[in-house]
């Protein structure tokens, strides 16, 4: 069983790095060589270590120390990686935390993949043009994940996909589906189109036309648009877009939450033969 060290109060020094940084000083904690992110719960933490990522330091509620799921997880980890235990209590106190299933992980970011790269090994992928909150970031991926999309490419003003909470909501999948960030100001739908992707804007627009239109699955590589919540896709996109479409829906309502959406868009477009 693997040593740990007993915590008392989350104002001890030793665990700073969950205490006393918010996920945006933890983007920017090794700056510039890259930062860290606080990963939950047993299974996401594992699929980020299958990722790449470099465990810093972990922080176990002190009743799921002993338990095989967390000693298995903790069984190939190296020895200068520091295990932190503290009764749940304690741990609660942290500020946006209420722990689940015992375990906190700091980890270094892994690096991203460029977007040649993922759009050279992609016939389906999803682009998220701002989509800023978490939870809906980690359902798309958990969405894209099991229904079959290659890859998610992000603009900046997007949340962060290893974010602790869309990596929790994700399931971890946000450390499988491989994913990059467009560089700022860059016209991302001109470098899809040069690609050889058809790009289209899940947009409620009068030229829209169904999900269900055979044109739509016939397309060789498909880039598949998402719009902020508030907004939507921005008209500039929506016009270099080379179909834009819609859910088909009832009963008066006429659209769905971007992560619903989703899934939906992915079990049509995204179906393996």
């Amino acid at each position: 069983m693997k040593d740990m060290i007993k915590i008392e109060s989350i104002d001890d020094s030793r665990v700073d790095i969950f205490t006393k940084y918010n996920e945006a000083q933890l983007y920017h904690y090794y700056e510039p060589n890259g930062g860290v992110f606080i990963a939950e719960t047993p299974e996401v933490i594992k699929r980020a270590l299958a990722r790449g990522a470099e465990p810093i330091a972990f922080l176990v509620e002190e009743k799921a120390y002993e338990s095989q799921v967390v000693q298995e997880l903790l069984s190939d980890i190296s020895d200068d990686v520091e295990v932190f235990v503290a009764e749940l209590n304690v741990i609660n106190k942290i500020t946006g935390f209420n722990l689940t299933r015992g375990v906190l992980a700091a980890c270094k970011r892994p690096s991203l993949p460029s977007v040649s790269e993922i759009l050279q090994t992609s016939k389906r992928v999803a682009v998220l043009e701002d989509v800023m909150n978490p939870t809906n970031v980690g359902a798309i991926f958990r969405s894209a994940a099991a229904l079959g999309v290659d890859g998610i490419i992000l603009t900046h003003d997007s949340a962060d996909p290893f974010y602790r909470r869309a990596a929790r909501v994700a399931m971890g999948t946000v450390f499988q589906v491989p994913w990059t960030y467009f560089d700022k100001g860059s016209d991302y739908v001109a470098a899809l189109k040069e690609d050889g992707f058809a790009v289209v804007s899940m947009a409620l627009k009068d030229n829209a036309i169904s999900l269900a239109e055979p044109v739509l699955k016939e397309q060789e590589r498909l880039a598949i648009v998402f719009g902020t919540e508030s907004t939507g896709i921005k008209q500039e996109t929506i016009d270099a877009s080379d179909f834009v479409t819609i859910i088909p829906m009832y009963h008066g309502v006429d659209s769905l939450n971007v992560a619903a959406a989703s899934a939906v868009t992915f079990w049509e477009l995204c179906k393996r033969e």
